[in-house]
């Protein structure tokens, strides 16, 4: 059997954890409750060989991965992740992850995922494009404008989106942009799509801030995590007058109790490629970055960061999950008895699936908007959203995670019992 990624000390995979936040939910769902099960199993999972030419003449094969786990209210929609531990669990979790996070913020699509096993790093830039213009021709049995729409997620950029929208278009003999998201500007991408996730949490955050009495101006913040998502909230809370002190990533945990400079960091990051040995904070123990006396914690990084264990020790009043996963069910469990509010990721990091659909949306018309359209329309959809699963919280009665996928599942299995099954 493959090694599960996602998995606690108890064995729990990413796929269990969604299937227990389902189960979570089943009780809010009163009749639509019948067609629950729909959830529970992907619509369609697709495992590819990939034979690559190295460039020494050696020849490797690669695991590849696409999973649409549901596409009752639209085309699949998701990301391609190249890791080392990128396997059919964790890409069945984040596609289901995708089903309830683009019916939470309303979005007329489905949830997908793929990815490689594969570290990128590892590859030369020759071997890279080879690699994804051969998984996309593998994977081009069941992508396409209207049918599933792939975006980067960890591992892969820009640069690799327009070899896979390249790819596809030149097996279909023209030109179609709308067959990925996340693409440069110059080739069809969106203004405003690599910062949208990183904008979608300050702005979910604050909304939910104000909700919960928790005064922005001077907060304390601590952020795992410090690529796209993390340095982008990260630098927008500092903007609202907010103190980042704690920031950890694979490399380094950073701490400066007076506030880290982040354009200073960014500089850092950007000339020597990782945050460790920043000047401008002190560097602590991996798990000491647990303990730091914080108001808000953003998990930016990976999933399956916060444990029971963790938990136990964050003094944050409020979290806000920018990474896909971060939270274990019974971890959970503890922030809520401690009263701990935690915006879920279906909600807070929804920023950069709806701005792929105003992208997706551009590329359909050939019609492009501006960066300020494009965040004031991503804004309102964001708090729109926020706004509606806080108050499906306080009548239900539950947290903001089991709002959240009670608004989405009820989108779900309403769409699956309306078009009924066919064939009957």
């Amino acid at each position: 059997m493959e090694k599960l990624s996602y998995a606690s000390e108890s064995g729990t995979s990413a796929w269990n954890t969604y299937l227990q936040q389902i189960d979570r939910v089943a009780p809010y769902l009163g009749e639509l409750s019948r067609w629950i099960d729909t959830l529970r199993h992907p619509k369609r999972a697709l495992i590819v060989d990939i034979p690559l030419q190295m460039d020494d003449g050696t020849i490797r094969h690669f695991e590849g991965f696409r999973v649409q786990h549901n596409l009752s209210r639209g085309p699949g929609k998701g990301g391609i992740r190249y890791h080392p531990d990128v396997d059919l669990n964790e890409v069945m979790a984040l596609s289901a992850w995708m089903t309830i996070k683009c019916a939470a913020v309303n979005l007329p699509y489905g949830g997908a995922k793929g990815g490689i096993r594969v570290d990128p790093f590892s590859l030369s830039e020759g071997e890279l494009e080879r690699l994804t213009r051969r998984y996309t021709s593998e994977i081009g049995l069941i992508i396409g404008p209207q049918r599933d729409i792939p975006a980067p997620d960890v591992g892969t950029n820009g640069k690799v989106m327009a070899w896979m929208m390249d790819t596809y278009s030149m097996n279909h003999g023209t030109t179609i942009t709308g067959v990925v998201t996340g693409k440069p500007i110059h080739l069809g991408g969106s203004l405003g799509r690599e910062k949208a996730t990183g904008r979608g949490v300050f702005v979910t955050g604050r909304e939910v801030a104000g909700r919960a009495g928790i005064g922005i101006e001077g907060a304390k913040i601590a952020v795992q995590g410090f690529g796209n998502v993390g340095s982008e909230a990260a630098r927008l809370f500092a903007e609202a007058g907010a103190r980042v002190i704690a920031i950890q990533d694979h490399t380094a945990t950073l701490f400066n109790a007076d506030g880290i400079d982040l354009t200073a960091l960014s500089a850092w990051q950007n000339s020597h490629k990782q945050i460790a040995g920043f000047p401008g904070a002190q560097n602590i123990d991996s798990e000491a970055f647990w303990t730091v006396e914080m108001d808000i914690f953003i998990p930016a990084a990976l999933e399956g960061q916060i444990t029971r264990q963790r938990a136990e020790k964050l003094s944050c009043k409020l979290v806000l999950e920018g990474a896909n996963g971060p939270t274990y069910p019974d971890a959970d469990d503890i922030l809520k008895a401690r009263g701990i509010t935690v915006v879920p990721d279906v909600i807070c990091n929804a920023g950069g699936v709806t701005v792929s659909y105003f992208e997706w949306v551009q590329d359909m018309a050939s019609f492009f908007w501006s960066e300020e359209e494009i965040n004031a329309r991503m804004d309102k959809i964001m708090t729109d959203a926020m706004v509606h699963v806080w108050d499906k919280a306080a009548e239900k009665e539950c947290t903001l995670r089991t709002a959240a996928y009670i608004v989405a599942c009820e989108r779900i299995l309403m769409a699956r019992k309306d078009r009924g099954i066919y064939p009957g």
